[in-house]
């Protein structure tokens, strides 16, 4: 039975802050030294991570932001819109999914220091997905600011903003 109740505990899912659910599955066993990252990095990063990722019915991921590129991989259930904002403020959507003709790609990826947040397309599903980082993941890389943050820093994008955080 593939229902997020029975994936959640398939995968032994947990609460992710920024929403959703998420298990880590990989965590390279070498790491890159601090010295051969660039500054933004406080410490050692494993060479990848990899997590599962889930989003039920009407939940989202809010908008969050990370030092690293961070690849998505769609596996099942709904198909995802990631919105992204980039450096320069500039928002757009990214299509996870599999219907190619709607512009459904099955990989997508947000650069490094872009905000992004992602919801499912059928609010009724669910979404199974995965994020690959490399540099590996460090939750010292990761940042949500809050809604009022973000609209101060990005007015033009006010609106997907309000729509895609919880404070």
């Amino acid at each position: 039975m593939n229902t997020a109740k029975f994936l959640i505990e398939k995968f032994n899912l947990q609460p992710h802050p920024e929403g959703g659910f998420f298990r880590q599955t990989y965590k390279s066993d070498e790491s890159i030294p601090q010295a051969a990252l660039p500054e933004r990095f406080n410490g050692d990063r494993a060479f990848s991570t990899a997590i599962y990722f889930l989003l039920d019915k009407g939940d989202f991921s809010a908008f969050h932001g990370i030092k690293q590129d961070e690849f998505w991989h769609f596996y099942t259930g709904s198909s995802v819109n990631i919105h992204v904002i980039d450096l320069n403020g500039y928002y757009f959507t990214l299509k996870l999914g599999i219907d190619f003709e709607q512009g459904e790609m099955p990989q997508a990826v947000v650069k490094a220091g872009c905000y992004f947040a992602a919801e499912i397309n059928d609010k009724t599903s669910y979404a199974l997905v995965g994020c690959t980082v490399a540099p590996g993941f460090d939750f010292a890389d990761f940042e949500m600011p809050t809604r009022a943050a973000l609209i101060e820093k990005f007015p033009s994008c006010a609106e997907i903003i309000t729509k895609c955080t919880r404070l």
